[in-house]
């Protein structure tokens, strides 16, 4: 009975003792979608500063090459089509995808 009284004594001291840290999950990926995106002179500009901030020269590259199709579009009123490819330049920009 003593022995079983300290083993059990034993256990709790060291699960009282173990890091918080070991029991605790890791923080999950944030997977919060995207805002809708919708075209206007304002959303293209600010999209357009964001762009214009890159520092990596062929995401850049890429990401201007899809906000002027999506100025394209817009101008032909073509709307899903501008959306379409404005979602596209904001998941080329670090931070955003």
């Amino acid at each position: 009975m003593l022995r079983t009284t300290l083993i059990l004594a034993a256990l709790g001291i060291g699960l009282a003792l173990a890091p918080a840290g070991a029991q605790t999950a890791p923080a999950a990926p944030d997977t919060t979608p995207l805002p809708p995106t919708t075209c206007s002179d304002g959303e293209l500009a600010k999209m357009n500063a964001e762009t214009a901030k890159m520092t990596d020269p062929d995401k850049k590259a890429a990401a201007m090459k899809e906000m002027t199709l999506a100025s394209d579009m817009m101008a032909k009123r073509d709307m899903d089509a501008c959306a379409a490819h404005l979602r596209n330049a904001i998941q080329m920009i670090p931070g955003r995808s």
